[in-house]
């Protein structure tokens, strides 16, 4: 089957398409939620990779008889908010009348296609979003977009190629979670509990941080480390970036559990004139301003940033790790110090006079001995799962618009040819 014999289908042509339904706001009415029911939000679905099966909210029975449990295999596609994300229920589960709901006629899509179809055209449904007020794709203009659809073992077999690659992301994803949970669990038990080895022979000692082990001390973190603010070279200075060879990245990548890749590049005379500073690989980085307020990663690259992020270094890289999981634990104690009306923010100031409390450096060496494998490992899952993302983003447009030749390499449906 050539490319030229796909043929155009609006959304509600292969499945059934609703709406989702939550008639109460969480602060209106507490008694719908906390139960035993996922329910799904717009920031849920824009979280997940391709299956959704994470939420941040769950319904009670009254909370489910005034809403709808989906089955698995529902494509759930967002309206409102974070507009066109999509991913695919793992779980049964409920969403608001914010999401849409796809469930695939089985003679005629698969869901994963359909999946992978709706990520090419999301630019577009997102452009057609945009209002006066707030942006809504809404289920009328959802339902003006021609999916070109091939015959259905072509769709399973373009979606068995795509989601080879999700599948391991997503395998990826979930070793990640565990690293970075263990990681935070050991540092909990040696520096928030102070049950690090032989702590039983340690007596504690009254400080301003309260009882800490006797041969451990309080300081501030600009008084035993470095801290860099960043900063924007001007845009109306071409000379800054175009061309440019160094990774500089905005405060929205601070989102990322942890920078492995650039927003833009910079040019060396922008570092050298402007107030951007590169920070080496091991700088945590924390968001100091806006939306991302409070936000904390960690560089696995050498980078620049912007002047609402603030960089912590140790230059022996002894405490690089701990910074880290320092800064992660005490990070809601920190942004109460934040000033300001319509945008919060705190300063390098605010950071530098964080107090912690300092373990003798034989105690940060055999934490690091244990430490930095979990944090190494985690990069390389990182950077794989980078890789194969970049993989698939390459191969999802060519294989959708029919481009790549699947002759004999597809036989589904009792062996009927794909072409």
């Amino acid at each position: 089957m050539t490319a030229a014999e796909w043929k155009s289908a609006k959304l509600d042509e292969l499945g059934f398409v609703g709406r989702g339904k939550s008639r109460h706001r969480p602060r209106n009415a507490e008694f719908l939620y906390g139960g035993r029911y996922p329910f799904f939000q717009t920031g849920d679905i824009k979280a997940a990779n391709f299956h959704l099966t994470s939420y941040t909210q769950t319904y009670s029975e009254k909370g489910l008889a005034q809403s709808k449990l989906w089955k698995p295999g529902t494509l759930c596609i967002t309206i409102a908010a974070n507009i066109a994300e999509s991913a695919v229920l793992g779980i049964e589960g409920c969403f608001p009348d914010s999401v849409v709901g796809f469930v695939a006629d089985p003679d005629k899509a698969d869901v994963r296609f359909i999946k992978y179809y709706m990520d090419t055209l999301k630019l577009q449904m997102q452009n057609i979003s945009r209002g006066a007020t707030q942006d809504n794709l809404s289920l009328e203009k959802l339902l003006t977009f021609n999916f070109r659809i091939p015959q259905l073992s072509v769709q399973q077999r373009i979606a068995d190629i795509l989601s080879a690659y999700d599948e391991l992301i997503e395998n990826n994803q979930q070793r990640i979670r565990i690293l970075e949970g263990m990681a935070r669990a050991l540092y909990r038990e040696w520096f928030v509990h102070f049950r690090f080895p032989g702590h039983e022979k340690v007596s504690r000692v009254t400080s301003s941080l309260g009882e800490i082990p006797e041969g451990w001390e309080v300081k501030r973190i600009g008084d035993i480390f470095q801290t860099v603010l960043g900063g924007t070279p001007s845009r109306a200075k071409p000379e800054f970036w175009e061309g440019g060879t160094i990774p500089w990245i905005n405060s929205g990548k601070v989102n990322d559990l942890r920078i492995t890749e650039s927003s833009e590049f910079i040019t060396p005379l922008a570092l050298e004139k402007s107030a951007a500073k590169l920070m080496p690989k091991g700088t945590t980085v924390l968001a100091i301003t806006g939306a991302t307020l409070g936000q904390v990663s960690y560089l696995e690259i050498e980078t620049a940033a912007n002047q609402s992020v603030v960089g912590i270094v140790d230059p022996n890289g002894l405490w690089s790790e701990w910074i880290y999981l320092t800064i992660r634990e005490r990070i809601e104690g920190i942004i109460k110090h934040a000033s300001g009306g319509a945008q919060q923010h705190i300063n390098k100031e605010i950071v530098n006079d964080v107090q912690v409390t300092l373990a003798p450096d034989c105690l940060a060496k055999e934490f690091k001995r244990f430490i930095a494998p979990m944090f190494q490992k985690l990069a390389t899952l990182l950077f794989q799962t980078q890789n194969l993302r970049h993989t698939r983003d390459l191969l999802l447009p060519r294989l959708l618009s029919g481009k790549l030749n699947l002759l004999n390499s597809c036989n589904a449906n009792g062996g009927t040819s794909c072409n």
